[in-house]
């Protein structure tokens, strides 16, 4: 059996890019490691906690779908949007982090877990979130540093993503994005060389997904779509989240 280690930005991201694929590959009696770069605060941790409250919640999504072991690299949250915040006064935000030093901590886990299999970012960092993207740049060189056999870089075709935005559109769920973002967000179609049916394992993936409480009920730009997802029955929510796609690096 092989180990799986899949890198990602912050809670939430394992579920919405991956979690079909770490569900089955735990299943399959892999073992499976989430690693995230930053816990999901923009800043402290609160006094006399051992960690960010959003990290509960990934332990909890990643118990849903198998997964052995769930690390934090030791950043905070970037955000979103122009404006890039001071760092918190216990820790640096993940943008900020010198590439060679975060891909040394994500390189020790790989060594620490023999890692035969490493999930990553695409270049655009899926739809340009800052985070996002030093996930590739530090995934890539994480990889080398340990020497790992294989890498794939998660994404979406972007015709998928497209046409997942229209029928956003048509069931009037409110969701902020810039359409000229998306055109050149993720991935084009030609470029992907793995297409995970994870279909059977929609129900596991929509449950994880439930376990994000902080996100499903806040008021972030995906929260609206979040929340009608969580409303779907299953068999509908694997027809429109039962694939997820990857980019091998050669």
């Amino acid at each position: 059996m092989a180990t799986l280690l899949a890198f990602h930005a912050h809670p939430d991201d394992e579920v919405l890019l991956t979690g079909g694929t770490l569900a089955r590959a735990a299943a399959e009696g892999h073992r499976v490691v989430v690693v995230v770069a930053a816990d999901g605060l923009m800043g402290a941790v609160p006094e006399g906690a051992d960690e960010a409250p959003r990290m509960a919640e990934l332990r909890a999504s990643a118990a849903v779908l198998g997964v052995a072991r769930v690390v934090h690299l030791g950043y905070a949250d970037s955000g979103h949007g122009p404006v890039l915040y001071p760092d918190p006064p216990d820790r640096a935000r993940f943008v900020r982090a010198g590439t060679e030093e975060a891909a040394e901590r994500l390189a020790a886990v790989l060594r620490e877990e023999d890692a035969d299999l490493l999930l990553s970012y695409d270049p655009n960092g899926g739809y340009g979130h800052r985070d996002h993207v030093k996930v590739h740049q530090v995934g890539r060189r994480a990889a080398e540093l340990a020497g790992v056999p294989r890498l794939l870089e998660a994404t979406v075709p972007r015709d998928v993503v497209t046409r997942l935005v229209r029928l956003v559109r048509l069931l009037r769920i409110p969701m902020r994005h810039d359409d000229e973002v998306l055109r050149t967000a993720f991935s084009p179609r030609a470029a992907i060389t793995h297409t995970v049916d994870v279909r059977r394992f929609a129900r596991q993936k929509q449950a994880a997904l439930a376990a994000h409480r902080s996100p499903v009920a806040g008021t972030g730009r995906l929260a609206p779509v979040m929340r009608a997802l969580l409303r779907l029955p299953a068999p509908v929510f694997g027809l429109l989240l039962g694939r997820e796609w990857f980019v091998e690096v050669r």
